[in-house]
């Protein structure tokens, strides 16, 4: 069966994503305002009483925004999120829709299986997520300083796959952001850069090539470009000899509009 992938808004202002069968949609995190989730919604041809649950990966602003309007405005709706993330939701949504989930342990929403895993970022347990679909494979590794050797085995065979291309490393530095921000961002808990990106997805097509899409996620606003995220990554891989095309494909998504639909499977 077919699984759809859609991202309605990535990067540090705001992230949101769709994923989908025939009868089960399930939304990654809600940093966006309700009304461009709801628009989100119906252009992609999704009932709001479809949406069945909101995994929310850690408790950050841009993640967790319209959890409040879109709890209340979507019937029989769950959100689940880790206790730690619960804890430091400043907004949490109802008790009855709030679901507890152990990181690192597996659960079903409909047909599809959601895998919990920790990243390296400066939020209270930050995770990102494998949805499992048959044999279909979509993973989501944003916000996370470095990608840890646990974290490359659990995404490294995904047949979608969201990664965070956060910055240009050069662009940062002599950017206008006050140093401790820039040291946040390049520390262990803060976010990939674009060669960060890359190199990852080198070791991933040297070690476990197949057929994927990689979509380029989380980008700055203020230190990098969709534009110089693709040139930074395709530089990376052809140092490897390794070609965008055929079986990798490599998009970016963007923080202002949404992406095309992907459909896996």
């Amino acid at each position: 069966m077919t699984v759809k992938f859609c991202s309605f808004a990535s990067g540090s202002s705001g992230n949101c994503y769709l994923v989908k069968d025939e009868e089960t949609a399930i939304l990654i995190d809600a940093g966006i305002s309700g009304k461009r989730i709801f628009e989100g919604l119906e252009q992609t041809d999704t009932p709001r009483d479809m949406v069945r649950a909101i995994l929310v990966t850690h408790e950050h602003s841009d993640h967790v925004q319209s959890l409040p309007i879109l709890s209340r405005k979507i019937p029989g709706l769950n959100v689940y999120a880790n206790g730690a993330t619960w804890d430091s939701i400043e907004r949490p949504v109802a008790e009855e829709q709030q679901r507890v989930f152990v990181t690192g342990e597996d659960f079903y929403i409909g047909d599809f299986i959601v895998r919990p895993f920790p990243i390296s970022h400066d939020a209270a347990e930050p995770v990102g997520f494998s949805l499992f679909h048959g044999e279909t494979q979509i993973s989501f590794c944003t916000d996370s300083g470095y990608i840890s050797e646990d974290v490359f085995e659990e995404i490294s065979r995904a047949d979608l796959l969201l990664l965070e291309a956060n910055h240009e490393k050069e662009m940062l530095l002599y950017g206008r952001y006050p140093y401790p921000l820039k040291q946040r961002i390049l520390g262990d808990e803060g976010h990939l850069s674009n060669i960060s990106c890359g190199e990852c997805l080198c070791r991933m097509v040297a070690e476990h090539p197949k057929d994927r899409f990689v979509l380029l996620g989380h980008l700055s606003h203020e230190n990098n470009t969709p534009d110089v995220a693709m040139q930074a990554i395709r530089n990376t891989l052809e140092e490897q000899q390794i070609f965008i095309g055929g079986q990798l494909q490599v998009d970016v998504v963007l923080r202002d509009r949404m992406s095309a639909v992907y459909e896996i499977g």
